[in-house]
């Protein structure tokens, strides 16, 4: 419970659980303005994958993390020890991949799944838009590996996408220039190269798609994918910018998430 900083909130004897997954450069304090308006009628999980804020970089073996599959052992980890079955999983960005894969992994971990900005693949391959050019993707790693400090300053309010937001685009800088700089390599080079079409497209549970109409990181043409190729899904279209609207827009991101909850019983 520790190792993951895992937070077991809300009504604790409810038989509905909702994990919520954060994404890169992020940490569970992200869902501040979200989760809390669940609390009365669900139980609540909360958790920080290892590396993604200085108290737990000691638990990150970059040797040991080659793909999302092993962040999905975390999350299989996470689960059993927070007691989930049949929980609802609330996923951001590359938690979004994670959460399918655990899923695959086991078919009762989650009856329903709620994807914010999530992508299968985010390099372009024919005529799959996944929104960067090989070319763009190699002069990023590059910036990355060569001034890791200014490529967050360059990169931090492109994500954010809001100049009327600027505590949102502080504290992204904040969480990333808490990474250790080889691991938010590691990690961001796992992400930006992973493909996972194949595997969404054998995901049969409940998934709500939350799709900003700007994003750069998570074109509007993933969210279309997405709905087109999984089985039973929904997509919701935000007109929030940027590639954190659970913070920038909660309210938004809190009625998208309450409506699937009701629609599909999950109360």
């Amino acid at each position: 419970m520790e190792k993951y900083n895992i937070q077991v909130l809300g009504n604790v004897d409810s038989k509905e659980t909702l994990v919520f997954a954060h994404g890169f450069g992020s940490e569970q304090n992200a869902w501040r303005f979200i989760y809390p308006a669940f609390e009365e009628n669900y139980r609540i999980v909360l958790f920080d994958f290892p590396g993604s804020k200085p108290s737990n970089s000691k638990d990150f073996d970059i040797q040991n993390y080659n793909s999302l599959k092993d962040y999905a052992d975390d999350l299989l980890e996470i689960t059993h020890l927070a007691g989930v079955r049949r929980g609802v999983l609330i996923a951001h960005s590359a938690s979004c991949m994670i959460g399918v894969l655990a899923s695959l992994r086991d078919p009762n971990l989650f009856k329903g799944m709620v994807f914010i900005c999530g992508s299968p693949r985010y390099r372009d391959d024919g005529d799959y838009k996944g929104g960067f050019s090989q070319e763009k993707i190699a002069t990023i790693l590059n910036e990355m590996s060569h001034n890791y400090a200014e490529w967050i300053r360059t990169y931090a309010p492109v994500a954010v996408n809001d100049p009327n937001k600027p505590e949102l685009v502080e504290e992204f800088s904040h969480c990333l220039l808490q990474l250790r700089p080889d691991i938010g390599l590691v990690v961001f080079s796992l992400i930006i190269m992973s493909d996972y079409r194949r595997e969404v497209s054998q995901v049969e549970i409940s998934t709500l798609i939350v799709q900003p109409q700007e994003d750069i990181f998570v074109p509007p043409t993933v969210g279309a994918y997405l709905y087109q190729t999984m089985k039973n899904s929904e997509l919701y279209w935000i007109d929030t910018p940027g590639h954190f609207p659970h913070l920038a827009n909660p309210t938004e991101i809190t009625k998208a998430i309450a409506s699937y909850l009701t629609e599909n019983e999950f109360v």
